[in-house]
């Protein structure tokens, strides 16, 4: 998966669209080719955030290298043991109170239940600024998510781009970027970071959106969340 997991089922009302995207799809047809040739092709389907900030880095951490199917399996033991089957949301208090026993009990790695205790610890004690990372740049914002154990760059460039919905990020440590600029612009040749770089210096103020397209162009649900 390309994206960051999406937290738990939010109803369609409930979700938010960039209101951006209308304008950088014109935007990213009129300047470059590739783009005004597969935008197209997705009608209208839009990136879209549910969620909310902790539950969303909290199943991040949840899904590390294992397969889509075993995350969502711990996923549903994990809020289970927090607060039953139906929650939605989960609460970093809620968390804390659980002893690492019970954490390791629903398939937990120890090194992911130091990862989510230090996420939950983060978001109780304010050490993340949520109700100011509106008015915060992008590099702030990643500055302050890569502090907590277990989340690198790339984590913190996903949620900017599906929950933040910020319109400019690049994550050139993103390799199905990677190849699908190899496979949209180089007719499958190995491209370099700088080549990623540069290519993607175009679609500013954009780039989280062509980054969006040439996911869907590798597979169309990768990146629906």
């Amino acid at each position: 998966m390309v994206a960051v997991p999406a937290g738990a089922a939010v109803p369609e009302s409930a979700r938010d669209v960039p209101g951006y995207w209308d304008e950088a799809c014109r935007h990213l047809t009129k300047r470059d080719r590739v783009m005004k040739k597969l935008i197209p092709q997705f009608g209208d389907a839009r990136l879209q955030s549910n969620g909310d900030a902790f539950t969303t880095l909290a199943r991040s951490i949840v899904g590390q290298q294992v397969s889509t199917k075993s995350a969502q399996g711990v996923w549903r033991k994990l809020v289970a043991a927090v607060d039953g089957p139906d929650v939605e949301l989960l609460q970093p208090a809620a968390v804390l109170e659980l002893a690492s026993e019970t954490l390791r009990g629903v398939g937990l790695s120890v090194r992911k239940v130091e990862y989510l205790s230090d996420l939950a610890r983060h978001f109780r004690d304010g050490a993340v600024h949520v109700g100011q990372w509106q008015g915060m740049d992008d590099e702030a914002i990643i500055d302050e998510l890569v502090a907590i154990r277990g989340i690198g760059r790339w984590t913190a460039e996903m949620f900017l781009i599906f929950h933040l919905l910020r319109p400019n990020v690049l994550p050139l440590d993103d390799p199905n970027l990677i190849r699908g600029i190899s496979e949209n612009y180089f007719s499958g040749e190995p491209v370099s970071r700088a080549e990623a770089r540069e290519l993607g210096d175009g679609w500013a103020p954009y780039r989280s959106v062509a980054t969006w397209y040439l996911w869907r162009s590798l597979d169309p649900m990768t990146a629906a969340q």
